[in-house]
């Protein structure tokens, strides 16, 4: 009885914190989810064409478009890169992240990060079946693709996988100066795994846009339910 009073006793105290992280939350996802409409109603109606096109031609070598500006190793390391994008070591990273979460018994955690990467990439074959976009054909591709553009799977499963994966370290760390960094990290991973598929000239820009807009809705979405479950819980306590 006396447990279950201080739960609620702290509980109360940081509740004016925690409702004002979940409106910025929200706020956040509205305002991506804001985006990825107004960049598929662009995709939908061509009006993006121009915008996609000069920047994908500004990654090229104007005299040969099949070049992509930059020595030869940038091309290789750009494949690099865009790996950590991809199902294979997302997977990887996922279900290490999961079994080490579930041996430490954080299994609320373990569940929360198996269910935003599986939801994550449910919700990203669903949208590239449902717009169907084709993929760029200015230029040659410098990496295998399989699927349709919109949006960029690989875009937005990094944002889902390494932002998820990033709040859940930073939850852990004391210092402030520490969890920026990771989440600094996070969001550097997701977007350098952008760009690399707009360099290798596989996507569109507003493919990579709309997907990582998608992932960072969905993370941020896991993130703030699995809280709210966290705390009726304890407040049942």
């Amino acid at each position: 009885m006396t447990e279950r009073r201080g739960w609620r006793a702290r509980l109360d105290r940081a509740r004016p914190y925690l409702e004002q992280r979940s409106l910025l939350a929200l706020l956040l996802i509205a305002g991506c989810a804001w985006i990825f409409v107004a960049l598929a109603d662009e995709v939908m109606e061509q009006e993006s064409h121009a915008f996609d096109t000069a920047i994908l031609l500004a990654l090229r070598n104007p005299a040969d478009t099949a070049d992509p500006l930059g020595p030869g190793w940038l091309e290789e390391f750009g494949r690099d890169v865009t790996a950590l994008g991809g199902v294979g070591v997302l997977a990887f990273i996922t279900f290490a992240a999961v079994g080490l979460l579930w041996m430490q018994g954080k299994r609320g955690r373990a569940w929360l990060m198996l269910v935003a990467v599986l939801g994550g990439q449910a919700l990203s074959s669903l949208f590239k079946y449902g717009f169907d976009r084709p993929r760029p054909d200015l230029v040659p591709h410098g990496a295998l693709v399989y699927t349709a553009s919109f949006p960029s799977g690989h875009s937005m499963m990094a944002a889902v996988t390494y932002l998820t994966l990033g709040a859940l370290i930073a939850q852990s760390q004391r210092e402030t100066a520490l969890r920026i960094y990771i989440m600094a990290l996070a969001v550097l991973v997701t977007i350098a795994v952008g760009i690399s598929r707009l360099y290798l000239g596989v996507h569109w820009p507003t493919d990579v846009l709309a997907g990582w807009a998608a992932g960072a809705a969905w993370a941020t979405f896991c993130l703030i339910a699995a809280q709210a479950i966290d705390r009726r819980r304890r407040a049942r306590r």
